[in-house]
């Protein structure tokens, strides 16, 4: 139910993993890519920061504290980073895709040459938060190695993440029509009909409200989520 947001949005809180630090020292998440789908962050509680990386602007350090918003465009390399207990509310367009595949961890140039190798690395969360865990840790030594060349090399730095993006852009094909179907569903349809309000000049009011039940938890790329998309009549 997902595409029954106002406009077509995902929503999920998310607890940004600091179970324990990783290799790095950080409590943090996998270092990921969207490839179509912005996506948003407004602070809960706790303070935390999101890291976030492009070729044309290279890498910068956003602080999340309770009432920040930070908006990121597709394209951008970003990471969740939890100080004090950080969640926030994860805003992102097409219905939540990123979490139907349009996303990509950053595991680097080794396990992406493999697929086999990097399908294994991200089905680690399939056991569990220990899994998602070692996702994470496995992610954060490939970023130390990108943080490197931000360090030493910009131009290798700018070259590395074109070419992430690229790996990611050329697997989507297979997952096209699914994408697609869930952008009909939701953003598309929720514009539609706003268009066709606008033609009649008039609102018919919904015959149901719609209640939030319990949110599911699962393991994310960033930490423990709780996605907004299970409601009920109410």
């Amino acid at each position: 139910m997902t595409h029954a947001l106002i406009g077509g949005i995902g929503l999920t809180v998310l607890d940004v993993y600091d179970q324990r630090p990783g290799p790095d020292g950080m409590q943090a998440g996998c270092a990921h890519i969207h490839a179509i789908t912005d996506e948003a962050y407004f602070g809960l509680s706790g303070s935390g920061a999101i890291e976030l990386h492009d070729p044309e602007r290279g890498y910068r350090r956003v602080a999340i504290e309770p009432g920040s918003f930070v908006q990121f465009s597709a394209g951008t390399l970003h990471r969740s980073i939890s100080v004090d207990h950080c969640r926030v509310l994860a805003i992102m367009g097409n219905s939540g895709l990123p979490e139907r595949g349009d996303a990509r961890i950053y595991f680097g140039p080794e396990i992406d040459a493999e697929p086999a190798r990097y399908e294994e690395a991200r089905a680690l969360v399939s056991t569990g938060l220990e899994g998602g865990l070692k996702r994470r840790d496995l992610s954060a030594v490939a970023y130390a190695g990108l943080m490197r060349l931000w360090e030493t090399d910009r131009p290798a730095y700018a070259r590395e993440l074109e070419r992430f993006l690229a790996v990611h852009r050329g697997t989507l094909a297979s997952r096209t029509a699914t994408m697609a179907e869930a952008i009909e569903r939701g953003p598309l349809r929720q514009a539609t009909t706003a268009f066709r309000r606008l033609a009649a000049a008039t609102v018919t009011p919904q015959a149901e409200h719609w209640a939030l039940a319990d949110a599911r938890v699962s393991y994310g790329m960033c930490g423990v989520l709780r996605q907004i998309d299970d409601f009920r009549p109410g």
